[in-house]
């Protein structure tokens, strides 16, 4: 790694520039013209953001203090945990213990830097860990290999079963630091008596880690509090993703991001409340007046996501979904599970689905159990793609409900675990009438594919299928 990467903590760094872009429109319009000049490897992120107004203005809020509350976790008396995106920070926040969600955090990095995560990418391989394996994780991982970013007390991983090069990260991390490791495992069947018990015990099995490693009893007043925001939480994603369903589709292509990104930063918290509340507020008053959430103003055709986001390259991707007025329904990432979700009803998979009893206090437990069962791919990529409650049929139900066009598969070269199956979704989507569009970037590492690249084999994927 480069000499000057070590001069200071990468997460500090972050947390200074995702700070200062939370304040840029605290003056005149002016200004926060005059200040872009100064950022421009962060320019084209902040505009995208704060064109969408206070939604996105507490999205950059919500990411700065989340920062802060990393870089001076150890000052203010909490624990710290590595952990991904696919592990609901509930039962962190119910115990006073900060989550550093490498996922989350890899994304920042490319957002910020101009060289985005590269440097800290390849200090994992120095390091010993394979390059073949998912960047998502490496991208932050390497800052803390090289102790370049915020202590760690232990790594809680819950993705065995779903993702090998996930799993494979962390427990490599927990070797290489030697820091306390825990995984919740994942059965194959995500339903049944006996799945529903597995992850019961499992997760029992976490707390009492977490008690052992954190020093805190678990108050179960506290964590009903906290589920009790999460199920508020729920109730506002549903509403978005019925409001996505009109046509045109009053949320922005951005709005997709901000859900699933507040929820892997801030779920059970009242932060994560905020940006949801804000943005409902905007995508009603666009569905009472008929307004489309596209930057241009008009919906030509409709898309959906059916893996992750594309996130390097100042957000190019996503401009180009609004200048050639493409509709984004979001991916797999932004779906909410539980049992009032709008394609829950809509198909009646109540049995895949989860619900929260914060009135029983003997049902925290399970419920929180089941809440992390469904997260994004630990719910849809735990078995084969076509089995019941999984990949496929979660994707042509999305798909069908939001009427999209076309569907898109974007990934890394290390989802090993999609890349194996996603020749037979495509075989099976395209079936159903759906055109599907396979990646080839890398959705946190822009050196695997160049922008022009991309955005022509994009283009001709529209053009050839008749779609622009």
């Amino acid at each position: 790694m480069r000499k000057e990467l070590k001069e200071y903590n990468f997460d500090w760094m972050l947390w200074s520039c995702f700070s200062a872009a939370s304040r840029l429109k605290s003056g005149t319009e002016k200004e926060y013209q005059h200040m872009l000049r100064y950022i421009p490897y962060f320019r084209g992120v902040v505009e995208t953001v704060l064109a969408t107004g206070k939604p996105g203005q507490k999205f950059i809020e919500i990411c700065a203090k989340y920062l802060d509350n990393l870089v001076n976790a150890k000052e203010r008396g909490y624990k710290t945990a590595v952990t991904t995106f696919c592990f609901s920070p509930v039962i962190f926040y119910a115990m006073d213990i900060m989550p550093i969600c490498l996922e989350v955090i890899s994304v920042m990095l490319t957002f910020t830097y101009k060289r985005g995560s590269a440097d800290f990418l390849d200090f994992c391989n120095e390091a010993g860990f394979t390059e073949t394996s998912c960047s998502s994780q490496r991208g932050s991982l390497g800052a803390y290999l090289a102790g370049v970013g915020a202590d760690i007390d232990m790594i809680v991983t819950d993705t065995p079963g779903v993702c090998d090069t996930n799993a494979n990260a962390f427990s490599f991390a927990a070797a290489y630091l030697n820091k306390p490791f825990f995984q919740l495992d994942m059965p194959p069947d995500l339903t049944g008596n006996r799945s529903d018990e597995y992850h019961r015990e499992d997760y029992k099995a976490l707390i009492a880690f977490l008690e052992e490693h954190s020093g805190r009893k678990l108050d179960l007043e506290k964590l009903r509090a906290t589920l009790q925001e999460a199920e508020k939480q729920d109730e506002l994603i549903a509403e978005l993703e019925d409001l996505a369903r009109f046509v045109p589709n009053p949320l922005p292509v951005t709005y997709n991001f901000f859900v699933y990104a507040s929820r892997f930063l801030f779920a059970g918290m009242p932060e994560c409340t905020g940006v949801l509340e804000a943005m409902l507020e905007v995508a009603k008053q666009n569905a009472l007046e008929g307004k489309s959430g596209i930057a241009g103003g008009t919906e030509k055709v409709r898309s959906f996501f059916c893996y992750i986001d594309h996130y390097v390259q100042s957000l190019k991707f996503w401009q180009m979904l609004d200048e050639y007025g493409i509709c984004y329904q979001g991916n797999i990432l932004s779906r909410s599970w539980a049992s009032n979700a709008p394609h829950v009803k809509e198909y009646g998979t109540y049995e895949a689905a989860y619900s929260l009893h914060t009135d029983n206090l003997e049902k925290l437990i399970d419920d929180i159990a089941l809440l992390n069962s469904r997260m994004p791919m630990i719910k849809s990529i735990r078995g084969p793609y076509d089995s019941p409650y999984m990949w496929l049929q979660d994707t042509l139900s999305l798909a069908k409900m939001y009427k999209a066009d076309f569907i898109v598969y974007n990934g890394t070269p290390g989802c090993r675990n999609t890349w194996g199956m996603v020749k037979l979704l495509a075989r099976d989507t395209e079936k159903e009438g759906f055109p599907t569009f396979i990646m080839y970037a890398d959705a946190f590492d822009e050196r695997v594919q160049s922008w022009e690249t991309t955005r022509d084999r994009f283009l001709e994927f529209l053009t050839v299928r008749r779609l622009i």
